[in-house]
């Protein structure tokens, strides 16, 4: 045994994050520690006095030294919880963030309108906009597109694990590469990189040095995956079919004229929780 009980470990790991400046570090402890001792909340609480034994000392040890580094929870995990599913992460995608749960919010308030809704999520990475959706609407399919192979093998994995493997189809390739001329979808969706090349460098460590760069970078001025998706995005719609995108804080404006100067009228900026820009809609024309 490692000497210690499950409650001690907890409280002396809290205080060596707290320490580091790890801002949730009661909770990140508890979640680290229910991983590596293999025990659920209850346990963890009513188990406190319980010897914690040396094996499972040592894992919650290396996940700590790991998180102290800047590792983020979820990355230590391996698992995300995003939209009541959960999702396997990657080093070749990002961790699902709960500010995006809101295109998953639109999309659905949009395709439940529509009989058999199509739906392409572009640079889908874990798969988690699109899996949420197909899993709250049983009439839809989609097709998700990545730059990465090794993302789409997760996603893959993801749409499994959470029973809609049969309704999403994968596509290796860089924005609509790898979608014919004449496929059309009722709503494109993406949370494409939107971050200034120059700004990378001063976000956080979790984000910065363990997210990958090219889902991050948007270049000189954030917007760069907007102009590549916006060369064909109207092509691929059916009428009266919607554009819906996650935008930086400070990019509505910005991003709302690329919108209309591509053809799109009466474009939508939808603010998050906290009221600021986090959303774009625009319809093709019906």
């Amino acid at each position: 045994m490692s000497g210690k009980s499950v409650g001690a470990a907890w409280r002396a790991a809290a205080k060596s994050l707290s320490a580091s400046g790890i801002g949730e570090a009661d909770r990140d402890a508890q979640l680290l520690l229910m991983a590596a001792a293999e025990i659920d909340q209850t346990r963890l609480v009513l188990g406190a006095d319980a010897p914690l034994c040396d094996e499972a000392a040592a894992r919650f040890d290396r996940m700590i030294a790991r998180r102290i580094d800047g590792e983020p929870v979820a990355r230590i995990l391996g698992i995300k919880d995003f939209y009541g599913l959960e999702f396997e992460l990657g080093a070749a995608t990002l961790v699902p963030r709960p500010e995006t749960e809101l295109l998953v919010d639109l999309g659905l308030e949009f395709c439940r309108a529509r009989t058999a809704p199509r739906i392409l999520d572009l640079g889908t990475g874990t798969g988690a906009i699109l899996i949420a959706l197909l899993a709250n609407l049983q009439s839809a399919t989609g097709v998700g597109v990545d730059i990465s192979a090794d993302a789409l093998d997760i996603a893959s994995a993801n749409a499994a694990r959470n029973g809609v493997a049969n309704r999403a189809e994968w596509r290796n390739g860089s924005w609509f590469g790898p979608i014919p001329g004449d496929e059309r979808f009722d709503l494109v969706v993406s949370n494409p990189p939107y971050i200034a090349s120059d700004v990378i460098s001063g976000l956080q460590v979790e984000v910065r040095d363990h997210d990958p760069r090219r889902s991050l970078d948007g270049g000189v001025d954030g917007l760069d995956a907007y102009r590549q998706i916006l060369t064909s995005a109207g092509s691929h719609l059916t009428r009266g079919g919607m554009l819906l995108f996650e935008i930086g804080y400070d990019q509505g404006e910005a991003v709302r004229d690329m919108f209309e100067n591509a053809g799109f009228g009466h474009c939508r900026i939808v603010p998050d929780l906290s009221g600021l820009d986090r959303a774009i809609i625009a319809h093709k024309p019906g």
